[in-house]
């Protein structure tokens, strides 16, 4: 069964950062911005925070507003960032925290709750993960059209987890607002042995045209 085609809408594209640190992050982020990338999550999973923070250091000032930290929240005052984003749907927010939140679910029923006290929340794994081979879909697509039927999820939910180009429109399809996109853009630089990220940029054009 195909979910009814949803009226066509500008989708959210979310760009979440490697979960590594590396040489040329800062010039491609910077050149992803200059392309229009409006929303960068920054996520480097048990990193210390020095090391974000040199990387914000070496973006423009112009873009911190463009960007929503995973850890070490104090960043977000720090550098006047978007906002901050919780990994789990249960998580606390910071004591006195007051700005924009985001949260990551892991299942449909997380969702309702969620959305009530966030901006905006990502709904994952749809899709096997593409930086994540551990990460498999968790979320049947039978569980996707029920949840799209029943308005579970909309505007404010964004389909995260193995996101490319070939199953974007399926997510508007179901009704998704927006897309997390990680592995398909950032398998396409070897951070080992490239230097030429012409590639990358590309690509995010591609999924800049996907979405619009």
């Amino acid at each position: 069964m195909q979910p009814e085609r949803a009226n066509h809408f500008e989708m959210k594209l979310i760009i979440m950062t490697k979960a590594t640190f590396f040489v040329e992050e800062d010039k491609i982020l910077t050149s992803l911005f200059e392309e229009g990338m409006e929303n960068l999550h920054l996520y480097k999973p048990g990193s210390e925070p020095i090391y974000s923070e040199r990387l914000l250091t070496l973006l423009s000032d112009e873009y911190y507003k463009r960007i929503t930290v995973h850890d070490h929240f104090y960043l977000r005052d720090e550098f006047r960032l978007r906002g901050i984003h919780l990994n789990n749907a249960s998580d606390n927010l910071p004591a006195n925290y007051r700005g924009t939140v985001s949260r990551t679910c892991h299942a449909i029923d997380e969702i309702r709750q969620a959305k009530k006290e966030s901006k905006y929340v990502f709904l994952k794994t749809i899709f096997d993960s593409q930086s994540n081979p551990s990460d498999k879909q968790t979320i049947s697509y039978d569980s996707l059209i029920e949840a799209s039927k029943k308005g579970i999820i909309d505007k404010n939910v964004y389909a995260m987890g193995g996101i490319n180009l070939d199953n974007i429109r399926l997510c508007r399809e179901l009704g998704f607002g927006g897309v997390v996109i990680c592995g398909d853009l950032w398998n396409r630089f070897n951070i080992h042995h490239e230097q030429d990220y012409k590639d990358l940029i590309s690509h995010f054009q591609k999924l800049q045209k996907a979405v619009g």
